[in-house]
């Protein structure tokens, strides 16, 4: 698929939103999976509000003061597992570069790596709110929540352990060109020009009383059969909560390693944790101020910034948000073995 053709289904239409959020960290800090652990397992890929920390408890939406998204009101965090070119002859690592996903629309130029968010209604050609409303996801429940780690909404999609494709929607392309190719299940057999393209779309009905779930996906149900920008068919009694669905996509930019992938080798790229390529994985952290994501998703026929209901800010003020690095390990050059990993 063209980038071009890509985006021309969305140019004409008008739900969602859609927009890019700069790199805040990469460090090995994960607050829905292993809370309170520093560092956690694998190193990740951060974007968002600059409350992110290893505990993420009490409310991300005031207690961040930035964010590094276009949405000046969204101080979520979203974060995957970082990718690693790892050498086929002396086995070595090196971290590989995050590019913005292009085109950069909305007045969104100066992203820095990152990745693009989406929320989407129904699918990209209209949102359909008259006839299935959606619910923005919720920053309190503790008196209806069961689970001991849930004063704000927090959801994971995949799993690092996974060894064949978990969940429609976690997707690869191969880039060449101004082609995004076809979807993959797994990492492109051959070296991409553009680099590689990935997409993780998460679920979206939940049960209307969690906020998380010991796995971080039981309180969530995905009714999506089919790969892309699909609506959801009807969520279950046991999940019947319509919610916005969620959608990372992000542009790896391995095309300085293309000439150390020897002609017929197996792909090279691995993720943080290594593993397989079905174990890609996402996390997403609700950290919208107020009722902003609901004003957006109550906005018919809008896209990317909710027919102005929500304020947007600069990329390049988004880009001065950081935090500090709290593992303090290098991550990036080439390195003997993978952070957190055993060598």
């Amino acid at each position: 698929m063209k980038l071009l053709s890509a985006i021309a289904l969305i140019a004409p239409v008008h739900a969602g939103l859609r927009f890019p959020c700069s790199t805040l960290t990469i460090q090995r800090l994960d607050p829905v999976v292993q809370p309170g652990m520093n560092p956690s397992a694998h190193v990740h890929h951060i974007v968002g509000g600059n409350a992110f920390n290893a505990t993420m408890t009490g409310d991300v939406g005031a207690r961040a003061t930035c964010t590094t998204c276009q949405m000046a009101e969204d101080f979520s965090n979203y974060w995957t597992a970082h990718l690693y070119f790892k050498h086929p002859t002396n086995g070595s690592y090196h971290r590989v570069p995050v590019l913005p996903v292009q085109p950069l629309l909305g007045g969104s130029n100066g992203a820095q790596g990152g990745l693009t968010v989406y929320y989407t209604q129904f699918d990209l050609s209209r949102d359909n709110i008259q006839q299935q409303p959606i619910t923005a996801f919720q920053p309190h429940l503790n008196d209806l929540c069961t689970h001991c780690n849930c004063d704000r909404f927090r959801m994971t999609v995949g799993s690092p352990t996974a060894t064949s494709r978990s969940h429609i929607g976690l997707n690869y392309q191969c880039l060449t060109g101004g082609n995004r190719g076809p979807l993959l299940a797994d990492f492109p057999t051959q070296p991409c020009s553009g680099g590689i393209f990935t997409s993780h779309h998460f679920p979206a009905c939940w049960d209307g009383k969690n906020l998380d779930s010991p796995d971080h996906q039981s309180h969530m149900y995905n009714t999506v059969d089919t790969d892309y920008f699909n609506n959801a068919p009807p969520c279950p009694a046991s999940h019947p909560v319509r919610v916005p669905q969620v959608t990372f996509e992000q542009t790896w930019d391995t095309t300085k390693f293309n000439s150390m992938w020897t002609s017929g080798a197996p792909n090279p790229f691995v993720w943080s944790f290594e593993g397989s390529g079905y174990g890609t994985h996402a996390d997403y952290m609700f950290g919208w101020k107020d009722d902003s994501l609901q004003r957006a998703m109550d906005k018919s026929e809008c896209f990317y910034d909710g027919c102005g209901s929500i304020q947007k800010q600069a990329m390049a003020v988004a880009n001065e948000c950081k935090i500090e690095d709290a593992v303090g390990e290098e991550t990036d050059g080439w390195l003997d073995s993978l952070p957190g990993m055993t060598a």
